[in-house]
Parts: structure tokens; sequence; C-alpha cells
């Protein structure tokens, strides 16, 4: 018997077959470092420059007297002494004061206010009709400048009756009017309470998506079964909104410690020096009296007040949690 011919491969099967055979014999390619380097180098240029360089120059010049904001005479800790020995920045005997305690109140009031009032609205919102008449009209503080809103709430706070808006509203009523900007036991609550004014909006939004994003099966089943209305806030919503909350938190918090035009509008850091916060500190001792390096310390204190908040953001955006 003779042997088999061999099968004959088809002219047009064999670059598929040769493409296959050289697809499986390919191995995977490795990283290319080269192309990550290039595509990182300039947020990385543009980070030293602009962050890593200004803060180093900063800390650096804290511990000078930094006259004119060059080094001209190295003094150690000496402008930290003197910033935590001035009673204009942190006062702790009763009733206390200082730019440092001023920034706590902003803290405490007008976060968790903000957060209430957003929440609140939020939920309330989404149960009619109207909900985006209602967002939109709590969110228009947010498209006015910060500038323009101080502005507009020193007419308010006039303690000229003819004037002032609200001082005209407690005169209707038989109330004499009351220097809002010029009392040292309120101006600051009064502008916190601008400050309420202006975010309130931001927070509604926020905290609205993050109402809706909750599944409206497990409303009902809690509906279902007897639930009440505050039962259903305080035991689904709360918790399953907690994280936008606590992110919501973070950035009011850090748009407090940084606070200034607000206050350099309408106050100037007065009567006398009652609401000078962090902020317009750092700006009034290395601007205007030309102690930068005073004014560093200052601004380093902002920074190490503001670390272990970014540090517990970026841990709470790792989490999966969100309770």
């Amino acid at each position: 018997m003779g042997l088999a011919p061999t099968p004959v491969i088809p002219a047009r099967d064999l670059p598929a077959r040769a493409g296959l055979t050289a697809a499986r014999a390919r191995r995977p390619e490795g990283p290319n470092y080269v192309a990550a380097v290039l595509f990182l180098l300039p947020a990385t240029v543009l980070l030293a420059v602009f962050l890593l360089y200004p803060a180093l120059y900063t800390v650096l010049l804290s511990f000078n007297r930094g006259r004119n904001g060059v080094f001209t005479e190295w003094v150690g800790l000496d402008n930290y002494v003197r910033l935590f020995s001035d009673p204009d920045f942190l006062n702790l005997t009763f009733p206390p004061s200082g730019a440092l305690w001023n920034n706590v109140l902003w803290i405490v009031f007008y976060t968790s206010i903000v957060i209430f009032l957003g929440l609140i609205i939020a939920v309330v919102a989404a149960r009619v009709r109207y909900e985006s008449i209602i967002k939109a009209i709590v969110f228009i503080p947010m498209a006015i400048a910060a500038t323009a809103l101080a502005v507009i709430w020193k007419f308010v706070y006039s303690p000229d009756a003819n004037i002032g808006l609200l001082n005209a509203i407690l005169g209707a009523v038989g109330v004499s009017p009351i220097s809002w900007l010029g009392d040292e036991r309120i101006v600051n609550f009064a502008l916190i309470a601008v400050g309420i004014w202006g975010s309130v909006g931001f927070a509604t939004v926020i905290l609205s998506a993050a109402v809706k994003s909750i599944p409206a099966e497990i409303i009902e089943s809690a509906r279902v079964e007897g639930a009440k209305e505050r039962q259903i806030f305080f035991r689904i919503i709360l918790p399953m909104v907690s994280l936008p909350m606590s992110v919501l938190a973070v950035t009011l918090i850090v748009n407090v410690i940084k606070l200034f035009d607000l206050i350099y509008v309408m106050t100037a850091g007065g009567p006398g020096k009652a609401s000078r916060v962090i902020a317009f500190t750092m700006y009034q001792q290395a601007m205007q009296a030309g102690q930068f390096g005073y004014g560093s310390a200052v601004a380093v204190v902002m920074l190490v007040v503001l670390i272990p908040i970014m540090v517990f953001n970026v841990r709470r955006f790792r989490t999966k949690s969100v309770t």
C-alpha cells in the first residue's frame, strides 16, 4: 500500500493560522515606565513649583524673622512662642476668644447647622412636586461671589434702621436697632449666619443626590413593616448618607479654616480684633504688618490643623462602609 498523501493547506488559510500561532506565542507586554514618567512629569512639575516649594519655603520662613519675605535672621521657635502667647490668637480665659477660638466657633456652628439644614431640606424637598424650585431657590446664594455676599449682608446688618433690612424689621415690631457687626459678643455669630445662608444650597444639592441614591425598595419595605417616618429617617436615611455627610463636613471645615474674604469685607477683623480668624491673622501679620516670619508661623498652624482632616477624608474615601 502506498503512503497517504499529505493534506494541502489552502493558501488563504495560511495568514490566519500563522497569525493565531504568533498571537499564542506572544507574551504580555511589560509596563512602559518611560510613557508613565512622561505623563506624570507635567503634573509633578506643577505640584513641585506651586505647592511643594511654597509650602517648604513657608515652613522655613516661620523659623526666621522674615522681613520683606526673605530670610534675614534665624529665630527658631520664637514666632510660635509669640503666636501662642498672643491673646488675640488664643485666649483661654473665660469666655475664650482669639482667632483660633473663632475658627472653632465656625467649625462647630457653621458646619453642623449647614449639614442639618441641607439634609432636612433635601429630605423634605424629595417628597414634593416642586422639588427643583425649592433647590433652585436655596442654591441661589452659591451663585453669588463671597465678596458680593458680604456687601449684601453689610446692608442687611447695618445698625441704621433706614438702611439695614434686619434692623428695619426689628423696628417694625418695636425693637431698637442692634449693631450686629459692632458688638463683640454677637459679631461672630452674625458672620456665621451669613456663611450658613451662603452654603446651605451646596449642602442641599450634595445630600439630595445621596438621598435619591437610596433604593426605594428599602424605604417601601420599612413602611410596609410599619416603620414610622421618624424611624425611617434615623435608621435608614441617616446611616445610608453618612459617607456623603462626612465628606461634606470635611469640605466645609476646610473652607472654614481658610476663611478670609467674608471677614475681610464685612468687619476687617473687628470690632477691634473680635472677629479675626486664622487666615485673616496670617494676612494681617504678613501683608499689612510686613512680619512675614510671624505670618508664616500662622500659615504653618493652618497647615497642621488641616493635615489630620485631610487624612481622615482620604481614609474615609478608601473604606466601603457608609456607617
